[in-house]
């Protein structure tokens, strides 16, 4: 993409000498004075209506093509402003969210989306009231990418990955040449006290219209009237705590008559991960949402951008998170909460190296249950497979390959809690704690800390006695939390464990000093 720009004041009714900014190219020169003499029909330089009494003849003299329609239109009363002209208010950075949540990237990088669709060519976007030295840029991603066709597309040499093209959105006209792919338009406007910016406005000049759909203000007409009018193959949707990018052959097939009950149901599949981690008890939940978008390359994943599914097969998702009954039952469930658990994983208090694919599905066993779908971990009979691999061979928990085995006793620490233990919020105070914990000792960035894993192992295990008020040494130890030795962990990446008898010692004599009640019951005898 290329793109010309203009700046100008930022004041809906400055004159139009200064809303263009000259430069040298001749090209350019032209180009301003044909959009200087065009808008000059218009009441205000953000082209929202007509002067009074613009004859058809002065807007048969216009020179821009989008100008020039968007006036013949509103003379003729027939200009439609929806999507095309709106107000886009500031979001929290993901990056300061993940900071204040420890847990990484993983938020919508998408959050205004404008419905607008932008086919390859040149296009008039006007700008107001964007604050001096606040960046604000159009985004344009390729939900539709594919990978080559000659290559295993977990294999494509581009990655997985959202491919987008961005630039500068500056006070005024912006003249946007689209030349690698078309797409649906996205205002970036982030920043890190969202509270305190200017809600800017945008008019993207006669634009092709795909729409999207907010469950807030549309109806279930609304969102057939968006799936038949579409013009691009993806259409967006968001919710509360969602925010779809989901192809409209595959909203179609599943959810066409149930848009409005399909994004109920993954706001209530997120929202159930901020009630447990303890968002919405400590008042953290986000105003920014999770992207659940199609991807061509793999199954389903998270990665920076959100969760991903795929479009087409083999290993086609759509059918099972598209479906609204699906999504909240068996496998669909889980595979929808695993990923979104994979964003809320907090790092690196409860995710340290062997923990990438247990921490996220102790939230996933959460919101699964709480639908009423059995435990995975009862039906797959992983509480007498840990016990006899980890327990009665006296080895710790993360020896075991099998990570639903690892999954046993954080699960059996929410069973007790919530149950006999009389703390529902164990899980909730416990996420907030670790939240709020100082950096150990040796830990640098945000890393899940390569070479302290027995480190972050024994905090768990002081937090989790702390928070739950009760003398759980008896149990961690029963699962290996303690084994002393030294492990390398293959978990995403290389980890080293290395736990000394000094360690342990100095963690049980912390624990002591606390003077906790031991446990009623045995913890790792207790099942769904």
């Amino acid at each position: 993409m290329r793109i010309k720009k203009f700046l100008v004041l930022s004041t809906a009714f400055f004159c139009l000498t200064c809303f263009l900014q000259v430069t040298k190219s001749s090209e350019t020169v032209s180009e301003i004075k044909d959009i200087e003499a065009d808008l000059s029909v218009f009441e205000t330089p953000m082209a929202k209506s007509l002067k009074r009494n613009v004859s058809q003849r002065r807007i048969s003299r216009m020179n821009n093509s989008q100008l020039k329609a968007a006036a013949e239109a509103m003379r003729a009363d027939n200009y439609s402003a929806d999507f095309r002209i709106a107000e886009y208010k500031a979001f929290l950075c993901p990056e300061i969210l993940g900071k204040q949540l420890r847990i990484g990237e993983g938020y919508s990088k998408f959050e205004n989306m404008t419905g607008i669709y932008l086919p390859k060519g040149q296009h008039i976007v006007l700008v107001n009231n964007i604050e001096e030295g606040k960046t604000v840029e159009l985004i344009i991603p390729n939900w539709d990418r594919r990978p080559p066709e000659d290559i295993d597309p977990t294999k494509d040499p581009d990655g997985w990955g959202v491919a987008r093209k961005s630039y500068t959105l500056h006070n005024g006209v912006n003249i946007i040449d689209v030349v690698e792919w078309d797409g649906l338009a996205y205002i970036n406007y982030y920043s890190e006290s969202p509270e305190l910016e200017n809600t800017i406005e945008v008019h993207f000049v006669n634009a092709a219209v795909n729409g999207y759909f907010d469950i807030e203000y549309n109806s279930s007409d609304d969102w057939k009237k968006l799936l038949d009018n579409a013009v691009y193959p993806v259409i967006d949707a968001r919710g509360k705590h969602i925010q779809i990018a989901y192809p409209v052959e595959s909203l179609k097939k599943y959810a066409y008559d149930r848009g409005i009950e399909l994004v109920n149901n993954y706001d209530s599949l997120v929202f159930r991960q901020h009630r447990f981690i303890g968002l919405e008890k400590h008042d953290r939940v986000p105003d920014n949402r999770i992207l659940a978008r199609v991807n061509y390359n793999y199954y389903m994943f998270r990665d920076r951008d959100g969760v991903a599914y795929k479009g087409t097969p083999p290993g086609y998702a759509m059918a099972m998170v598209v479906d609204p009954d699906r999504v909240i039952s068996g496998d669909p469930c889980w595979g929808f909460s695993h990923e979104v658990g994979h964003v809320h994983q907090l790092r690196p208090y409860f995710n340290w190296g062997g923990m990438g694919e247990v921490s996220n599905n102790v939230v996933t066993l959460y919101v699964t249950t709480s639908f009423g779908n059995e435990s995975r971990i009862y039906e797959q009979n992983n509480y007498d497979q840990a016990r006899e691999s980890i327990i009665e061979n006296n080895i710790s928990f993360l020896h075991d390959p099998n990570v639903f085995n690892r999954l046993v006793p954080f699960w059996q620490l929410h069973l007790y809690f919530s149950t006999l233990g009389g703390q529902p919020d164990f899980y909730a105070d416990l996420h907030e704690a670790l939240r709020l914990q100082e950096p150990l000792p040796g830990e640098t960035g945000d890393s899940r800390g390569r070479n302290m894993v027995a480190e972050f192992q024994l905090n768990f295990v002081k937090q989790a006695c702390r928070v739950g008020q009760t003398d759980l040494t008896d149990f961690f130890e029963k699962w290996g939390f303690f084994w002393v030795g030294e492990l390398e962990i293959r978990d995403y990446g290389n980890y080293n464990y290395n736990m000394t008898q000094d360690m342990v010692d100095a963690c049980i004599e912390e624990i002591k000093s606390m003077n906790l009640p031991s446990p009623k019951v045995d913890l790792t005898k207790l099942k769904d």
